[in-house]
C-alpha cells in the first residue's frame, strides 16, 4: 500500500504538489520580480521540496544512492541558502562550496555505476571537457582569488555530468543540465555574459537538473528493490 498523508493522499503526489508550487512561484518570480521576497523565500524552498519528493517517492530500507541523494540536495540548499547572509567574495565562496559538497557527493553516489558511463570513452568525454576549458577560458582570468575555486568546481561537475552517464539516459539529461546552469551563473559572474531574463535560465535549468537526477536516483532504487516503475 502506498504511504499516505493524514490528509490521504499518497505522500508521494503530496511532495510533487508541493514542489510544482514552489517551483511556479519561483520561476515566475525570477520573470516578473526576481528581488521580491516571495521569489527569494520560494528559492530556499526548492531543494527541500525536491528532497520531500526523493523521500516520499522510496521506500525503505532506502540504498545508499538515495541517501546521497538526499545528502546531495541538502548542500545544494545550502549554496542556495548560506549567500544570503554573506556579501561580495564570502557569499560567492560560499556558494561555491555548498554546491562543491553537493557535487562530490553525487560522484561519490555514481561512482559504482562508472563501468556503465561514458568515462572510458575518450570521445564522449572530450564534449563535456571542451564546455570546461571553454568555460574556465573566459572566466578564470578575471576570477582573481576565486580562481583556484572554480577551476575545483568545474572538474568536480563534468566529473559528475560524465558519471551520471552510467546511471541512465535521465540521470545523464539531468547531469548536462545542471553543468549547463552552473555555466550561466559562471559566464554572468566572471564574464559579464547575461541572457535576457539570465536568473530565469539558471534557476530553470538548476531545478531541471536537479529534478532529473532526483527521478534518475528514484528510478534505479525502484529496481534495486524489485518494484514496479513508477511506484513509489
Amino acid at each position: 500500500m502506498d504511504p499516505e498523508t493524514r490528509t490521504g493522499v499518497p505522500a508521494h503526489i503530496a511532495a510533487t504538489s508541493a514542489l510544482l508550487v514552489v517551483v511556479l512561484v519561483h520561476l515566475i518570480g525570477q520573470l516578473f520580480v526576481p528581488s521580491s521576497f516571495a521569489t527569494q523565500a520560494s528559492q530556499v524552498l526548492l531543494m527541500p521540496a525536491l528532497a520531500g519528493v526523493l523521500y516520499a517517492a522510496t521506500s525503505r530500507p532506502r540504498p545508499l544512492l538515495v541517501k546521497l541523494g538526499l545528502l546531495a540536495l541538502f548542500f545544494s540548499w545550502l549554496g542556495d541558502t548560506v549567500p544570503r547572509f554573506l556579501s561580495g567574495d564570502a557569499g560567492f565562496l560560499a556558494m561555491v562550496g555548498g554546491f562543491l559538497l553537493a557535487q562530490a557527493v553525487y560522484v561519490i553516489a555514481l561512482w559504482p555505476y562508472r563501468s556503465r558511463s561514458i568515462a572510458a570513452k575518450p570521445l564522449l568525454v572530450a564534449p563535456y571537457v571542451a564546455v570546461a576549458i571553454a568555460l574556465l577560458s573566459l572566466c578564470v582570468g578575471s576570477a582573481g582569488a576565486l580562481a583556484v575555486p572554480i577551476i575545483i568546481y568545474a572538474g568536480v561537475i563534468v566529473a559528475m555530468a560524465v558519471l551520471a552517464t552510467g546511471l541512465s539516459f535521465t540521470a545523464a539529461c539531468g547531469g548536462a543540465v545542471f553543468l549547463l546552469s552552473d555555466s550561466l551563473i559562471a559566464l554572468n559572474a566572471f564574464a559579464d555574459i547575461t541572457l535576457p531574463g539570465h536568473g530565469f535560465w539558471v534557476m530553470v535549468t538548476y531545478v531541471l537538473g536537479q529534478s532529473l537526477l532526483v527521478q534518475a536516483i528514484i528510478r534505479q532504487s525502484e529496481q534495486a528493490q524489485g518494484l514496479p516503475l513508477g511506484r513509489p
